[in-house]
This record gives C-alpha cells, sequence and structure tokens, in this order.
C-alpha cells in the first residue's frame, strides 16, 4: 500500500491499515479512577508538607493539574511533573521504595496501592461507543493495538473482556523492559506499530491526553485522533491531534455508519427467530424511544393502547423487562402492566412478581450529591429559557431539545461545571438530554446481567434480547454480546452501535413484538 497522499483530515479510519488506541479514557473509563488516585495521594502529601513544614497547602486540581502534568504519563513521570510545578524536589528513590517512602517511587508506589483499592471498589467502566468503533475497523481489515503508560492494562483488559480486540498490547510494563520512553516521547508508538509491521505513516492513533496525542505525532502517525473528554480541544489540537472528537462513534467507518450494515429485524425476522433454536427469549425494552415516540417533555410519552396489548401478549409467553433511564415507579405507572420486570435509574432500582427487587447498594450514598447539584443546576440554568431539569431518584437529566441553538452551549457549560464539582457524579448523555448519575460502575448492561442471573435462567435455555435508541443502550448491546444475546437498535444508525439489528421506528417494534410473540404459541 502506498502511503496516505492525502491531508489527514481529509482521511477515513478505512484509508489506514492499522489502529493504536490508548486505554485510559479511549476504550475505558479508568481515567477518572487515575485522577482518584492522583488527589488522594497528592492531596494527603501536600497536606502533611503544610502541617510538617508549614507551607501553604493548594489542592490538586482534578481538571487542570490532572490534564497538564499526569494523564497518559509513566507514574513517576507524573510524580515527577507534578512536583516539579509545585516546586517540589525529592530524590528519585527506587521502583522497590515502599508507599510511605518520601522518594518520587515511594509516592508513585503509593498511587498504585490507592489506585488498586479504587479499582476493586469501583469496577471498570467500558466506553460502548469506541467498543463498536474498534469491532468496526478490525472488520473492514485494520489491525489493532493498545498502548498505555499504565502497568494494569492487561488485567484491565481482562477484567472487561477486551482482550481479544487487539492484536498487540504495550504497556506500562513491556515499555520498562524494553526501556523505551514515556509518553509523551514516540516511543511505545512507534513500537506499536512495527509489532503490527505497518509503519506508522500508514497508521491512525486515538488518544485523549495531551501527553498521549503529542506523541503519536512525533512518532509520525498518518491520522492522530483525539477524544475531547476534558473540554480541551484546542489544547489537543494544539499538542498534535490531526482532528478532535466527542465520540469514536463521530469516526465510524462508512460501511458500518450505513443502515444497510445492519440487517433490519422484521426483514430478517425468519433468520433472527431460527438463531433461537430450541432457546426462549428474554426480552429486554427500553421505553422513552423505544415503546414510545421521542417527545418535547417527559410527562407526555404516553404508552399507547396497541403497544401495551402487544407488551402483555408477549409477557404471557415470556420473560419481558422494562429497562429505563425514568425512575422505576415512574415508567411502572406509564406501561401499568404488574406481570413485567422494571428496572428504573439505569438499573440502580429494579423490581418485578414475585417478590423480585434490588436496588444497588451503594446508590443512596450518592443521594447528597445529586440534591447538591440539582440545586447547583437549577440556579445556574434559571434563565436559559426551554432547559427542563428532571430530578430522579438516582440521576439528574437536564433536557435540552426545546432549548434555542444558541443556548445549547450554555446547557453544556453548566452541565459540566456542576460535574466538576461534584467528584461523587458523573457526565453522561443522550438525545437532547446531558444526565447527572452516581459515579459508580453500573449501567443497563450490568443491570441485563444482573437480572438474567436473578431470574435464574440457564444462559443455555434463553436468547437474550435487547430493543433500544438511545446511547446509554449501547452498554446492554455490548454486555449481551458476552451471554449469547442480541442487540436491535432502533431508529436511524448514523453512529457505531453494537447492536446486531436494526429497526426502523416505534411502530416497528410493536410489529416486531408481535411476530416475536406469535413464534412462542399459546400461554402457558
Amino acid at each position: 500500500m502506498q502511503q496516505p497522499v492525502h491531508s489527514p483530515h481529509d482521511m477515513t479510519p478505512t484509508d489506514y491499515r492499522a489502529a493504536v488506541f490508548d486505554l485510559d479514557g479511549v476504550v475505558t473509563n479508568t481515567a477518572r479512577i487515575h485522577c482518584q488516585a492522583w488527589r488522594k495521594l497528592f492531596d494527603g502529601y501536600l497536606a502533611e508538607r503544610a502541617e510538617r513544614d508549614g507551607e501553604p497547602f493548594q489542592a490538586f486540581d482534578p481538571d487542570n493539574d490532572y490534564r497538564r502534568y499526569v494523564d497518559g504519563k509513566p507514574r513517576y513521570d507524573g510524580v515527577s511533573s507534578f512536583l516539579e510545578a509545585r516546586g517540589i524536589q525529592l530524590p528519585f528513590g527506587s521502583p522497590a521504595d515502599l508507599p510511605d517512602e518520601e522518594t518520587i517511587c515511594g509516592l508513585g508506589n503509593c498511587k498504585q496501592r490507592y489506585f488498586e483499592q479504587f479499582l476493586t471498589a469501583e469496577g471498570v467502566d467500558v466506553f460502548a461507543s469506541s467498543v463498536a468503533f474498534i469491532e468496526s475497523v478490525r472488520k473492514a481489515g485494520l489491525q489493532t493495538a493498545l498502548v498505555s503508560s499504565s502497568r494494569n492494562a492487561q488485567d484491565i483488559l481482562v477484567r472487561t473482556g477486551l482482550d481479544h480486540l487487539f492484536d498487540a498490547v504495550v504497556d506500562g510494563i513491556e515499555a520498562e523492559r524494553l526501556g523505551l520512553c514515556g509518553k509523551p516521547h514516540p516511543d511505545i508508538f512507534r513500537h506499536a506499530a512495527s509489532l503490527l509491521s505497518v509503519p506508522p505513516a500508514e497508521a491512525l492513533a486515538v488518544e485523549d491526553a495531551l501527553s498521549g496525542v503529542e506523541a503519536a505525532d512525533r512518532a509520525g502517525f498518518g491520522l492522530v485522533v483525539g477524544i475531547d473528554r476534558a473540554r480541551q480541544r484546542d489544547e489537543l489540537l494544539a499538542h498534535g491531534a490531526d482532528i478532535v472528537v466527542d465520540d469514536l462513534a463521530e469516526l465510524m467507518p462508512h460501511d458500518a455508519a450505513n443502515e444497510g450494515a445492519i440487517p433490519n429485524a422484521l426483514d430478517g425476522f425468519e433468520r433472527l427467530a431460527e438463531q433461537f433454536g430450541e432457546r426462549h427469549p428474554v426480552v429486554f425494552l427500553d421505553y422513552d424511544g423505544t415503546l414510545t415516540p421521542i417527545v418535547d417533555r417527559p410527562e407526555q410519552a404516553v404508552l399507547d393502547d396497541a403497544m401495551r396489548h402487544t407488551l402483555e401478549r408477549l409477557a404471557e409467553r415470556c420473560t419481558v423487562a422494562i429497562v429505563s433511564g425514568r425512575d422505576r415507579a415512574n415508567v411502572a405507572e406509564l406501561v401499568g402492566i404488574d406481570t413485567l420486570v422494571y428496572a428504573g435509574s439505569h438499573g440502580f432500582d429494579i423490581a418485578g412478581p414475585g417478590g423480585l427487587h434490588m436496588q444497588h447498594d451503594r446508590a443512596a450514598e450518592f443521594l447528597s450529591a445529586l440534591d447538591e447539584a440539582e440545586t447547583q443546576l437549577r440556579t445556574r440554568l434559571s434563565h436559559v429559557s426551554g432547559v427542563l431539569v428532571e430530578r430522579k431518584r438516582f440521576a439528574i437529566a437536564v433536557h435540552y431539545r426545546l432549548v434555542e441553538e444558541g443556548d445549547v452551549e450554555r446547557v453544556e457549560t453548566a452541565v459540566a461545571a456542576v460535574a466538576g464539582h461534584q467528584p461523587q457524579l458523573r457526565r453522561t448523555g443522550g438525545k437532547k438530554v446531558f444526565e447527572l448519575r452516581p459515579q459508580l460502575p453500573w449501567d443497563k448492561g450490568k443491570a441485563v446481567v444482573w437480572l438474567l442471573e436473578a431470574l435464574g435462567v440457564a444462559e443455555d435455555a434463553v436468547v437474550p434480547l435487547y430493543i433500544g435508541d438511545d446511547e446509554t443502550d449501547e452498554d446492554a448491546f455490548v454486555a449481551l454480546r458476552e451471554h449469547n444475546g442480541l442487540g436491535i437498535f432502533v431508529g436511524d444508525v448514523t453512529q457505531a452501535t453494537a447492536a446486531s439489528y436494526r429497526l426502523d421506528d416505534t411502530e416497528a417494534v410493536g410489529r416486531f413484538l408481535d411476530r416475536l410473540a406469535a413464534t412462542q404459541g399459546n400461554a402457558s
């Protein structure tokens, strides 16, 4: 293959032979856990120096300090970079130093201990759209590699079941073994390309850290993509990114973006039904945009009688669960069928027939943070016409469907600012909505897996189906792939999706569920 001759800005991912991805902040959301660990380390250490030496205490800034000094760098380099910025000099020490030793290595090892504690307590979140993108470029014939300064990368890949997505991995352990310099030096990116036997100019790199895009640029990659997780678009471009996106779905290969690449579940119903064999479906359904059309205000999403009858008929033949971002009580009232399972607040609150009940055991810890965030949001957004702040028990949704286009950025900025002051909450999104949720490793995908276990169904006896229309449903699509399930996306497929099938709209969902019920015979 000849080297690319066009500007990187004119290229698409499938114009390259390989793709190299960072881990933290690109594939997994472990960046937030790293940030928590760095913050605990430096705040504790700086407070100790303030008390011991009389130095003024200035806390670690989880936004600016994290991005500028530690994000994407090997652990000891991060310690050195931050302390240098604060005018603090310490001996380097040895990698064998204990976590309580006042050396660069001692502090770095202390950070690692905190990271492992947070990782064990909170688990790992995966960016579903990134997984779908990686799968799509692999299907298009690209080789893939993962690079990470973290010594935990291999463990995290195994924990998340993503190790099969990469043909090569260069992590902190391998870099140290080979004597490779860490980011922003280009070494690990060049080594990853060599493992794939692809010249860097014929590969693309994806990073979210300033040091990472600089490293990929210095390595000579043909396309350097920056993901703007921290509202630093201009800085990513200045450090070497050719393009910056909010999400990898924006760079989905053309064939994957084409609706024809994902079969229509009605057109291909017979083939889909053949996959059941002797197994029975367990059906999981989103509510808004799936069972009811998208409307301007949440209270206007009313289930029609025909869809309700279809759900009743299906529930007589197999297990049906509604998995919604709405409060459980609210969605249960809207559907009004007591033989269904209801999972509200993205699965934080679940109840169903036979005494089935689960509320995430840590969710209540976040209620005070949600209360404070709600107050701050209502104050900040009180002068924005059309915005709707909807408080749920375990989340806050900020709807901007009725907001003037010129004011949407004000809404996003306000939500980001409140999220920045509430480290217990994480910011997510959906169709014309921003949302704040507890900073816990829980989502619709984990809720669906929990339900399959709680229902006591043998995995080889059922086929889980999940039908949804929003990015929050991608977590469920990804999770069900690991449980022999199928995802069905509702609407126009304009971004990467982990779903296996699609349906055009809510009317098509009703027709599909009618046909599905018919395949299950008479009610038992």
